[in-house]
């Protein structure tokens, strides 16, 4: 299956100068049209992380009881883009404070979290978290945010999703995106 806007394959190999991150920020259609376009970013997917379901279906991550988020895989060329501008994007576009939502969308699979690769990636992961915490609490007296809820793990294992949740936005330019950040800037 390969990516309908990049054209590149969504499953590896993947060139081996590139990384991959791994992201849950809500719903996995409106994060991954997000993060194929930025520059550097070489292919895109979603998909199910996090759960104890092997090779779950959208239906049953949907039902709450595979413990799965919807995830995006980004595989990236850290020449022109780094894992520190990814988790920028990542804090910025979201509202990690949320718990089991983002916004109208409730339950597990909405949760925010970050899937690591590798302990170089975990560490950034948790100081972009320790940071973001910082800036929110700064903003706090303007709007009330309570504590990041984000979990920062290493990565188990990447279910690829249906083939029409893949570049669902893309597909469908109207469709629906939830989408939104807490306006507050990000100093990773």
């Amino acid at each position: 299956m390969n990516h309908l806007l990049l054209e590149k394959s969504l499953h590896p190999p993947f060139p081996a100068s590139y990384e991959t991150a791994y992201f849950a920020m809500g719903c996995f259609w409106g994060a991954e049209r997000l993060f194929w376009s930025e520059k550097g970013v070489y292919v895109t997917a979603v998909g199910y992380s996090g759960g104890q379901s092997e090779n779950p279906t959208y239906l049953q991550v949907c039902t709450g009881e595979t413990g799965h988020t919807e995830t995006v895989m980004v595989v990236f060329d850290p020449a022109y883009l780094s894992y520190s501008q990814l988790l920028k994007l990542f804090w910025e576009s979201h509202d990690p404070t949320q718990g089991m939502r983002q916004g109208n969308d409730v339950g597990s699979q909405y949760r925010s979290a970050i899937f690591c690769t590798s302990t170089a990636q975990l560490e950034q992961a948790n100081q972009s978290r320790e940071k973001y915490q910082f800036d929110l609490n700064r903003h706090s007296p303007v709007q009330d945010y309570s504590s990041i809820t984000t979990t920062i793990s290493r990565l188990d294992t990447f279910w690829l999703a249906e083939a029409e949740h893949q570049q669902y936005l893309f597909r469908n330019p109207n469709g629906y995106c939830g989408l939104k950040g807490t306006g507050i800037v990000c100093s990773v």
